[in-house]
């Protein structure tokens, strides 16, 4: 698929223009190339499925994207304005990469594949106000959009609970939560159904569903198709750090090569809109 097609039908939120991550070979080994080459642009209001296989580079792209991790090579730009700039080593930054920056805070949330990893507060409603605080909101403010966040995520009358307690689908919620108080309009989840059973799955998937009726520009980085194909707008298949198809998803599974390690799930479907475990 041309590379520029979605840009036909909707607004380029995010584009990585020509990332690449290479990491120097140790005692004379070769350097290893962990992205190569990557162009994509991200189409606001999309739900975009990166899909490969483990070691296909979907979380070291996830970090350059949310600004975590500088690429080597390449830009990535935030409607139009660059994030960051690495060329020949070194990372340029002006007046307008900050202001970008600060965008970005304010745009994109992340949804560890660690639960546990991103967890801060005392209590879930500590949790869900740390992001609202860190972004300088008023306490009145906090308040209102923490008290928002737990009705929406279902989750008040858990709020003075410690969140190690809470399960695993619980946990994902909990970190949505506070992107969504933050006020964040994309959310990028990391292998969203890692080791969660099948209740916690299906609260996962339920998330999914209702930020992509809000319209919010969701990214989920997995190698479970079968489990979440059902709510992608768009397929990318990553493997050994180059994206090798992109496209809508049935004709992405139709070019599928068994190498790169994805499964095509359709075999135990009847059509890409029944690949889910969310029982509606």
């Amino acid at each position: 698929m041309n590379k520029n097609e979605y840009n036909k039908t909707g607004t380029a939120l995010f584009s990585i223009k020509n990332i690449s991550k290479i990491f120097p070979g140790v005692s004379g080994a070769e350097s290893y190339h962990a992205l190569s080459d990557i162009n994509l642009d991200i189409i606001e209001s999309q739900c975009l499925l990166i899909a490969g296989s483990n070691g296909s580079g979907k979380t070291m792209l996830m970090r350059i994207i949310a600004g975590l991790l500088e690429p080597s090579c390449g830009e990535v730009l935030l409607r139009g304005q660059p994030l960051y700039a690495a060329q020949r080593g070194a990372t340029r930054r002006i007046a307008a990469q900050r202001m970008a920056e600060k965008s970005l805070r304010r745009e994109l949330g992340l949804v560890f594949q660690d639960a546990d990893a991103q967890i801060i507060g005392e209590t879930v409603e500590e949790d869900i106000a740390f992001g609202p605080e860190n972004l300088g909101l008023s306490k009145t403010e906090t308040g209102e959009r923490v008290q928002a966040a737990l009705e929406a995520l279902g989750l008040f009358h858990r709020r003075e609970l410690s969140p190690r307690r809470l399960s695993g689908g619980e946990k994902r919620r909990l970190a949505v939560a506070g992107i969504i108080a933050m006020g964040c309009n994309t959310v990028i989840m990391d292998e969203p159904f890692a080791n969660l059973d099948w209740p916690g799955v299906a609260q996962t998937l339920a998330i999914i569903r209702d930020l992509k009726k809000e319209g919010k520009t969701l990214i989920i980085l997995t190698h479970e198709l079968e489990k979440v194909l059902a709510f992608a707008d768009r397929l990318v298949i990553l493997h050994k750090g180059s994206i090798r198809d992109d496209g809508p998803p049935a004709a992405v599974l139709d070019r599928l090569d068994p190498a790169w390690g994805v499964r095509d799930p359709r075999r135990n479907y009847a059509a890409i809109e029944d690949c889910s475990w969310l029982e509606e």
